[in-house]
């Protein structure tokens, strides 16, 4: 009786210096990074609170996502993402998105999508007409000749001053077509973070 018990013990303390030996890496990595957003790559992760099938996550860009400092955000479009040619394109704003939204700030433009080695930038200015709801609800753009379906990445540039609360923002895509029946339809959404 008495062996058996000291077997059981013995089994247990070794069983504690097994998970030990196994913790004591992670902890040391912890307690070695000191900003612990370090550990969380930015765009890596999307919540929804309410999931819905029809969601389409657009592709997005933005150069700084520090509270009241000046940013570019870039709205993809994507080949993918285009099904028709677009004659209009209705970008709403989050109503708590408090930022001055300017048309003069805005530019739609054929663009290459950075990556490691390469920065975003716009190849060539495509010329449209910019609209802005009174209470900057929604931007809407008319571009001079409609988005052509092709294998190109065009975008909505906006230049804007961060807000000054720390949010995620989700600003939702309308494309009208050009067709028999023009007739908007919801293209995707794009997503950005102040902190």
């Amino acid at each position: 009786m008495f062996l058996q018990k000291s077997k059981l013990q013995k089994n247990k303390k070794n069983r504690l210096a097994l998970l030990s030996l196994a913790l004591i890496p992670n902890l040391l990595v912890l307690s070695l990074v000191t900003d612990i957003s370090a550990l969380a790559s930015p765009g890596g992760i999307q919540f929804q609170w309410d999931p819905d099938p029809d969601f389409q996550r657009l592709k997005a860009y933005q150069s700084s996502n520090k509270r009241m400092q000046r940013a570019f955000y870039w709205f993809f479009l994507r080949s993918r993402n285009r099904k028709t040619g677009i004659l209009k394109l209705t970008i709403k704003v989050p109503d708590y998105f408090k930022a001055n939204i300017l048309e003069k700030n805005l530019n739609l433009c054929l663009a290459e999508i950075g990556g490691f080695a390469s920065r975003t930038k716009c190849k060539a200015d495509i010329p449209a007409i910019f609209e802005i709801s009174e209470n900057q609800a929604e931007i809407v753009v008319y571009p001079d000749k409609p988005i052509p379906v092709d294998k190109k990445t065009y975008a909505v540039v906006m230049k804007v001053k961060n807000p000054r609360r720390p949010a995620m923002f989700q600003f939702h895509g309308f494309a009208q077509s050009s067709g028999a029946v023009p007739m908007s339809s919801y293209i995707g959404t794009w997503s950005f973070d102040v902190d």
